[in-house]
């Protein structure tokens, strides 16, 4: 990494609850927390948002949700959000051979037409020398109304946030999935 957490003891005491929640959910404090808990401020604004991104009543199903992260994170080429990513969707009940397919999604006959139009959206809106075209939008239109499609905006927009931040700063993969790793 290139800036290192500070002491758990350093961290202001209203953020020791996060990490608690972390070292349940995940059985340690993600590194990545550590480092945006830095700025506290930034750091409470960023678990505001992911948690109303990540909720249950998201008009985005859960494999959906977690495939688009996957992706993004692989285009950015942050192992730490590929790998944490990478083993929430296998809990949520995808193949390991569908993740594994998943840098070659349009190739793959393991994704739905559905999903295949949202990662192809996350890949346009993520891609700085692509941007997203009418073709593609219209895509997503035949299967996501208009909420739903802000919803995986926001979504995409979120991931992009949290990849390029671990990225520029060589958060590494903590051992979340044993998958091998995307080059």
């Amino acid at each position: 990494m290139r800036i290192n957490p500070k002491e758990h003891s350093d961290y202001p005491w209203y953020l020791r609850p996060f990490f608690w929640n972390q070292r349940r959910k995940y059985g340690i404090v993600l590194e990545a927390a550590l480092l945006w808990a830095r700025s506290p401020k930034l750091f409470l604004g960023v678990v505001i948002l992911y948690g109303m991104i990540d909720r249950k009543r998201s008009p985005l199903n859960p494999v959906l949700r977690s495939l688009v992260t996957v992706l993004v994170s692989q285009i950015n080429s942050c192992s730490f959000c590929v790998d944490l990513n990478s083993a929430i969707l296998l809990k949520r009940g995808v193949s390991e051979a569908m993740v594994e397919a998943l840098p070659n999604w349009r190739e793959s006959d393991l994704f739905e037409p559905s999903q295949k139009a949202a990662l192809c959206y996350a890949d346009a809106v993520t891609k700085y020398d692509r941007g997203v075209d009418n073709k593609i939008f219209a895509e997503l239109q035949k299967y996501f109304d208009d909420d739903t499609i802000v919803e995986l905006t926001g979504l995409i927009a979120f991931q992009n946030l949290s990849s390029k931040f671990n990225s520029a700063l060589d958060v590494p993969a903590q051992g979340f999935c044993q998958l091998p790793p995307v080059s």
